[in-house]
C-alpha cells in the first residue's frame, strides 16, 4: 500500500487527528517504512514513543485488529490528501490543517484554489435587501471579470453569491461545513447540485462524520485560506463572516467590506471591520480593478475552455463549457435548464452559437450532440 493509503488509513483511526498525524509524521520521518512502521508497533512503544492516552491506545488497537496487520485499503477518487496535485499549501500553515479533503465537481478548479486564484464573498444568514443585492452584484461582476467565487453556501448572502455567480456563467466554489451528500439548508438542494454541475463542492468532513455547529466554524478557515481577497457583505458581531475576516488577516489576505446601515444589527460586525482598517467596498468595479482579469477568463492561461478544432484554438465562454459537459452526460434540454439555473432562451442561444461554431449538432426531441 502506498503512502497515501497510509495516511488515508491512519487518519481515520478514532482519535487521531491533526496533532496525533504531526506527531506520526514527524516519528517517521527517517524510516524507510513511513507511516507503516508504527502500524506494527505495540501498544506500550506507541505510549512510549507519542503519550497517547490510554483511551487513544484502546481506540487504536480495536481499530487495528478490524483491519489487519497488513490493511488493503484504497483512497477514493474524490479525496485530495496532503501532498497531492491540487492541494493548497495554505492549509499546511493551519493551527489546525484538514487531513483530507472532499470534492465534487469541476477538479480544475482546485489548481486555482491551490494557488488561491478565487475571491471569497461572505456575510449574514439574515441580510438585508442591501445586503443581498450587492452580494449578487459583486456575485455578477465577478463571473464576467474571469474570478471564481468561493462562499460557504449558506443563507442570505453566501446563497445569493453563489447564485449570481452560477447565472452570470461564472465559476463558483462552495466550501461546506456538511460532508458531501447531505445538504444543509435543506432548502439549498437544487444550488448545491446546480454547484456541483458547474462549479465545485468541497468539505473536510467525511461521509461517516456527524455534523456539529462548530463544523460550520471551522469550514471558515478553509475558506480564506484558498482565496487571493476576502469580501464581507454584511454580517453582526459574533458573525462566522467575522472568523473568516480574522483568518484572511492573519495570512495577509486583503479584506473588503461593503460599508452598511449602522442602525442595523445585521451590519454591525461588518463596519466594525472599516473602523479596524478594513479596505471600504463601494463599487464592485473598484474590486475589479484592484484585482486585474481572473483565471477563468477566456484566452487566459488558466483557462479550461479551450477546444482544439483543426488545428485552431476556439474559446468558449464558461456556460458553453458547462453545456459541454452536461451534453456528454446526456442531459435533456429541461434538465440543462434547471442544472444551470437559467432561462430556456439564454440555453437555446448558447446552443446555436455552439451548433454555429460546429461545437454540437441538433437532434430530434429538443436534444444536442457534442462533437
Amino acid at each position: 500500500m502506498s503512502e497515501r493509503g497510509w495516511w488515508w488509513l491512519w487518519m481515520q483511526c478514532p482519535g487521531i487527528g491533526a496533532a496525533r498525524m504531526r506527531q506520526l509524521c514527524s516519528a517517521v520521518a527517517e524510516v524507510p517504512g513511513g507511516l507503516q512502521e508504527p502500524w506494527r508497533w505495540s501498544l506500550p512503544r506507541l505510549q512510549k514513543v507519542f503519550g497517547w492516552p490510554e483511551p487513544v491506545l484502546c481506540s487504536f488497537e480495536h481499530y487495528r485488529r478490524s483491519l489487519g496487520l497488513q490493511p488493503r485499503i484504497e483512497v477514493p477518487s474524490h479525496v485530495l490528501l496532503p501532498g497531492d496535485p491540487g492541494w493548497p499549501a495554505a492549509f499546511d500553515n493551519l493551527q489546525r490543517p484538514p487531513l483530507s479533503i472532499q470534492w465534487l465537481g469541476n477538479r480544475d478548479l482546485l489548481s486555482l484554489l491551490s494557488s488561491q486564484q478565487a475571491i471569497a464573498v461572505v456575510g449574514t444568514r439574515r441580510p438585508s435587501s442591501h445586503g443581498l443585492r450587492m452580494a449578487a452584484c459583486l456575485g455578477r461582476a465577478l463571473a464576467r471579470a474571469g474570478w471564481p467565487v468561493v462562499s460557504g453556501l449558506a443563507e442570505g448572502i453566501d446563497a445569493a453569491a453563489h447564485r449570481a455567480c452560477l447565472e452570470s456563467g461564472g465559476q463558483t466554489v462552495a466550501v461546506l461545513g456538511t460532508p458531501l451528500h447531505r445538504v444543509y439548508p435543506p432548502e439549498h438542494r437544487q444550488l448545491q447540485q446546480a454547484i456541483a454541475d458547474a462549479g465545485l463542492l468541497i468539505t473536510e468532513f467525511r461521509d461517516s462524520e456527524r455534523v456539529s455547529r462548530s463544523c460550520f466554524a471551522r469550514r471558515n478557515r478553509l475558506l480564506a485560506a484558498v482565496t487571493k481577497a476576502v469580501v464581507v457583505v454584511e454580517c453582526p458581531q459574533n458573525s462566522g463572516a467575522l472568523r473568516t475576516a480574522a483568518m484572511a488577516r492573519s495570512m495577509d489576505i486583503p479584506l473588503w467590506v461593503v460599508p452598511g446601515d449602522a442602525l442595523r444589527d445585521s451590519a454591525q460586525g461588518s463596519n466594525a471591520l472599516l473602523g479596524s482598517g478594513a479596505e471600504p467596498l463601494i463599487n464592485p468595479q473598484d474590486l475589479i480593478q484592484q484585482l486585474g482579469p481572473g483565471p477563468c477568463l477566456p484566452g487566459s492561461h488558466a483557462d479550461q475552455g479551450l477546444a482544439e478544432d483543426d488545428g485552431n484554438t476556439m474559446p468558449c465562454t464558461p456556460v458553453q463549457i458547462r453545456l459541454l459537459k452536461l451534453l456528454n452526460d446526456d442531459f435533456s434540454f429541461d434538465e440543462m435548464v434547471q442544472s444551470l439555473q437559467s432561462n430556456p432562451e439564454s440555453i437555446a442561444s448558447e446552443l446555436l452559437q455552439l451548433e454555429l461554431a460546429g461545437r454540437v449538432k441538433a437532434q430530434p426531441g429538443l436534444r444536442w450532440r457534442a462533437l
